[in-house]
């Protein structure tokens, strides 16, 4: 990988190996971006090479083949959620990926000069073709997003970390995928929700033998009793299901990124607040 102040090189790395899946996900996603049909059978590892030469005899450009293959390595195998929790509250992870113009270089700055400026969050780590962020700490954290100047909202520091990986796909188009981890917010609602549920029925179990020690009818004092227990739990189902909203917000926001992106709308200056924080060093074109 090219570090972030030399060219970048007009094709990706040919290093890997790759096995029988990554193969046929490649050459079916070169073959849907220029149109083209069959693919071969394979039934053994390849070098990137030999997945070029074989995506040229059945007429793949190498574009194509290079945009597939960037794509290919930003995939992260996230297993699927099936169960209670994940009907009931969404998923932990948001993630959307896309194919933008630019260099690595300039498109890994302009991602982490938006993530601080706008998104109020601070780089936790760095490496040569990623980026992760956390939510900003401290006093002049809280202070941005309770005056939130700009109206929009901060949807990703509902987010316990955000990722940028960039890839290039020749030497004026990158692959970008962002992830972010919603696990602990999701927690947190699960959490609040089951509380308010718990709540509810040791409210409705406590008031029902409070009913019946004053001697009122028993279906009476149930009818009385369960009140708190049915108003526990919608409010607890309330709020874990509001997971979701949030987790809609996240999303948007991460799709929000990448269209601007796509069409250089990400400024490179801020406002007021921006002026006052720290800002990153842009690499020189």
């Amino acid at each position: 990988m090219a570090d972030a102040g030399s060219p970048l090189p007009a094709t990706v790395p040919q290093k890997a190996l790759l096995d029988r899946q990554a193969f046929e996900r490649i050459l079916a996603r070169a073959a849907e971006l220029q149109g083209a049909g069959a693919m071969p059978d394979v039934t053994e590892l390849l070098s990137e090479t030999q997945l070029r030469e074989i995506g040229a005899e059945v007429g793949l450009t190498p574009a194509t083949i290079n945009q597939a293959l960037a794509e290919e390595r930003t995939r992260v195998a996230v297993p699927e959620e099936r169960g209670f929790v994940a009907q009931l509250a969404g998923g932990r992870l948001a993630s959307a990926t896309r194919t933008v113009p630019g260099t690595q270089a300039e498109v890994m700055a302009a991602i982490d000069s938006w993530m601080q400026r706008e998104e109020c969050l601070q780089v936790e780590r760095r490496f040569a073709d990623r980026i992760t962020w956390e939510p900003q700490r401290g006093v002049f954290g809280k202070l941005k997003r309770a005056v939130n100047i700009s109206g929009r909202g901060y949807h990703l520091v509902d987010a316990q970390h955000v990722s940028a990986t960039v890839l290039p796909v020749d030497a004026s188009r990158v692959v970008v995928r962002l992830d972010a981890d919603l696990t602990a917010s999701r927690s947190r609602r699960l959490g609040g929700g089951g509380a308010m549920a718990a709540v509810g029925t040791v409210g409705s179990a406590v008031l029902g033998l409070g009913l019946i020690v004053a001697h009122l009818p028993l279906i009476l004092a149930a009818g009385i009793a369960v009140i708190p227990f049915v108003g526990g739990a919608m409010g607890g189902y309330a709020i874990a299901r509001g997971q979701r909203k949030v987790l809609a917000g996240v999303q948007l926001g991460l799709e929000q990124i990448l269209d601007r992106l796509e069409h250089g709308d990400i400024p490179r200056q801020g406002g007021f607040f921006s002026a006052l924080a720290p800002q990153p060093r842009l690499p020189a074109r």
